[in-house]
C-alpha cells in the first residue's frame, strides 16, 4: 500500500494557499521522479523560463513569473485538451508533442505515459534539443 506525503502549505502573494499531496515513489510514478530530475536540469539552460510536470497524483511547477502560475497551468491544460480533440477530429492518433509559438515565447507540451510536461522557452531556444533531453 502506498503512503501519502503532504508538503508544507505554500501561500502565494494573491492569498491562495496550495498544499501538495503526493504518493511515495513507486514503480508507477518512478517515471514522474525521473522526469522531475530531467526537467530540473533543463530548467537551468539559458532561455528556459519554466516548466510544469503533472501526473494524476502530483504536480511540480517551476516558472519565472510566479504571479502567473495559475494562468500557465490553465493555458497548458487547455493546449493538451484542445490538441487531443483536434487529433480525434482529423483521425491523427494521440498527439505526442505540441509546440505553440507566440511572439516572444514557445510552449512545448508533451505527454509521456500518464505524465504531462509543459516547458516554457524563449522563442530563440531550439525546442528539438529540449525534446531530446527529456526523452533520454
Amino acid at each position: 500500500m502506498l503512503k501519502q506525503k503532504t508538503s508544507p502549505e505554500t501561500e502565494f502573494s494573491n492569498g491562495i494557499t496550495v498544499t501538495t499531496v503526493s504518493e511515495e515513489v513507486s514503480e508507477e510514478n518512478s517515471s514522474f521522479a525521473s522526469l522531475s530530475a530531467s526537467l530540473a536540469e533543463i530548467r537551468k539552460l539559458k532561455g528556459v523560463t519554466g516548466y510544469i510536470l503533472r501526473s494524476s497524483t502530483s504536480a511540480i511547477i517551476d516558472v519565472e513569473d510566479s504571479d502567473k502560475i495559475f494562468q500557465y497551468a490553465i493555458l497548458t491544460s487547455e493546449i493538451h485538451e484542445s490538441s487531443v480533440e483536434m487529433a480525434k477530429q482529423f483521425n491523427l492518433g494521440a498527439p505526442e508533442s505540441i509546440l505553440l509559438e507566440g511572439e516572444n515565447i514557445k510552449i512545448l507540451c508533451l505527454s509521456m505515459d500518464e505524465n504531462k510536461i509543459d516547458v516554457f522557452l524563449e522563442k530563440s531556444v531550439n525546442h528539438v534539443s529540449i525534446i531530446k533531453r527529456i526523452l533520454l
